[in-house]
């Protein structure tokens, strides 16, 4: 089984920030480019608990279609989910499941 404690540097080294949250008391935040995910232990070592998003406020936006369109959507605030945000989140979602796979990721290009 992988380390979390080790998982977590790894995070941290490739630039992401970890943040504790009320309202997710048993999870850690793992925030980029204003994208989140909430990581909770498991079998295999951290592990993401439910959607990866769009942070909005102390929680996350999921992307969704809603009336045709793509937006991040959280308790009926939305917002839009332009090309340059849904690469923003695919970059941070892919980084972070090749960090808690143990595998290295590429630097970001911005």
């Amino acid at each position: 089984m992988p380390d979390s404690a080790e998982q977590l540097q790894q995070l941290y080294v490739a630039g992401f920030d970890l943040q504790t949250f009320d309202r997710f008391p048993k999870a850690i935040g793992v925030l980029r480019d204003n994208c989140i995910a909430f990581l909770v232990p498991g079998p295999e070592g951290l592990q993401i608990l439910g959607n990866v998003g769009w942070r909005m406020g102390e929680s996350l936006g999921p992307l969704v279609e809603h009336h045709g369109r793509q937006i991040f959507l959280h308790k009926g605030e939305e917002l839009e989910a332009t090309p340059e945000r849904i690469a923003t989140l695919d970059k941070f979602k892919s980084d972070l499941k090749a960090i808690l796979r143990g595998q290295a990721i590429q630097p970001s290009q911005q």
